[in-house]
């Protein structure tokens, strides 16, 4: 296995070539079955604060992880090592690892013909040729942009320009090999207001496939400056039941924690308050979650997953009620289910939505709490229990009336997910998440 030279689509013939050679090894050495994912990758990220450079790294990584079989044993190991060695003394490792452990009658690759046959190009690399200086340039302009914004910014606190490519190939001893190319760019700032009471602290970013289509820097600069400035004079609010709606910045964690909730390996350890779900009325029945993971371009999407397996649209909830688990072929062999193609995770998710932005939706709400901050991981995810650390504003007859902090919201989420009133039109389209922000009829608000 030598190194790769050069990051893109060009290296994928290489990489499936040392996949091909690492389950070659692995069979050699006496496994029954395995799985190699081989990938490589380089980066430029940058930082400045107050005007000057604090960081310019440039990153490049190579290397291999491999899973083998021996009957229903299973041993892992990787390395980023590279050559004939590696490959050698990797795939050892693993095997005496699997020779050690308890035989598995779950363990083992997918089916053969499950394995995916078709994979779409999903348009996912577009490298970004920017220079470190070009790099320094856009990140102080996005700086300066937010100090210039209000005068009661007062200090940085890291502006950064982040560009990765890389190359993945996945391939296992059923003959499936599958590779793809892909890139991600992102500008993010933290700025610090401060007045004679109080200083505050909040961030503004933008992430894409293709670092041209990234938002202006001067914008990302003013939007943290705004969020900023608006949280001076925050103070507690008394202890109350009220609405709460979660921007959508943040609301797209409440469906990150059904989709834990849902997953193979929490329900088949019996840790999941969704267990035996399947089928239940969960939320509103104007409510719909699908997960569309073959968008182009999208920062989630992928032809296959962890296992092999042709990745495809499906709804996990229609109409309300929970229609599929989150499987991988493990954690479906332990339950009983097929896999559902989610090996590694979800790809794309999408809530439905209204037609009312966050501003509407507030005038809805009346009086309650705005959360545009959440602290802690305050979840049981065996009761659904779930209590956070929170910041956002106060609302009065459904305008915002003053900034709030140290607070904690609770309630429990089976309760809060059958409570959503409405989900808003203003999509968070940054991350794996795609929803709106969200009311919930009614939590506890503990404050002063």
């Amino acid at each position: 296995m030598s190194a790769i030279e050069g990051v893109g689509p060009q290296v994928l013939p290489q990489l499936q070539e040392q996949v091909e050679q690492i389950v070659a090894e692995a069979r050699r050495q006496g496994a029954s079955a395995c799985e190699v994912s081989v990938s490589v990758d380089q980066g430029l990220s940058t930082t400045v604060r107050e005007g000057e450079v604090e960081t310019v790294e440039f990153n490049r990584d190579q290397g291999f992880g491999i899973t083998l079989y021996v009957g229903q044993r299973k041993g892992s190991a990787s390395t980023s090592a590279t050559g004939a060695d590696a490959i050698r003394e990797t795939v050892a490792a693993a095997l005496a690892i699997a020779r050690h452990t308890s035989e598995d009658e779950c363990a083992g690759l997918a089916d053969a013909e499950l394995m995916a046959r078709e994979l779409p190009d999903l348009d996912l690399y577009h490298p970004w040729d920017i220079a470190p200086e070009r790099a320094i340039e856009l990140a102080l302009e996005c700086e300066a942009a937010a100090f210039a914004a209000d005068k009661r910014i007062s200090k940085a606190d890291g502006t950064s320009l982040n560009t990765y490519r890389g190359c993945r190939v996945y391939g296992n001893s059923h003959g499936f090999v599958g590779g793809y190319a892909s890139t991600r760019h992102s500008l993010s700032c933290v700025m610090i207001a401060g007045n004679e009471a109080q200083m505050q602290r909040d961030y503004w970013y933008d992430v894409n496939r293709i670092g041209e289509e990234l938002a202006d820097p001067a914008s990302i600069g003013r939007r943290a400056a705004e969020r900023t400035v608006r949280r001076l004079g925050a103070r507690p609010v008394p202890t109350c039941e009220v609405p709460v709606l979660f921007s959508a910045e943040l609301a797209g964690g409440l469906f990150s924690h059904f989709l834990a909730a849902i997953s193979g390996g929490n329900l088949y350890r019996h840790s999941s308050f969704l267990e035996g779900s399947l089928g239940q009325t969960l939320f509103p029945t104007w409510l719909s979650i699908d997960e569309r993971p073959h968008i182009p371009r999208a920062l989630a999407s992928a032809s296959f997953d962890g296992d092999g397996l042709a990745t495809y649209a499906k709804h996990f909830v229609e109409d309300g009620v929970l229609a599929s688990y989150l499987l991988g072929t493990y954690s479906g062999r332990k339950l009983g289910l097929p896999s559902t193609a989610n090996a590694g995770g979800v790809h794309n998710l999408f809530v439905s939505h209204g037609d009312e932005d966050q501003a509407a939706l507030l005038k809805r709400m009346g009086r309650g709490l705005l959360v545009t901050e959440l602290m802690g991981q305050g979840l049981n995810l065996v009761t659904g229990d779930y209590s956070r650390g929170a910041a956002g504003y106060w609302v009065e007859n459904g305008e915002i009336q003053f900034p709030v902090q140290e607070v904690t919201i609770a309630g429990n989420l089976r309760d809060m997910f059958r409570q959503i009133v409405a989900i808003g039109s203003d999509l968070e389209r940054r991350g794996n998440v795609h929803t709106g922000s969200v009311l919930i009829e009614r939590m506890t608000v503990a404050g002063s």
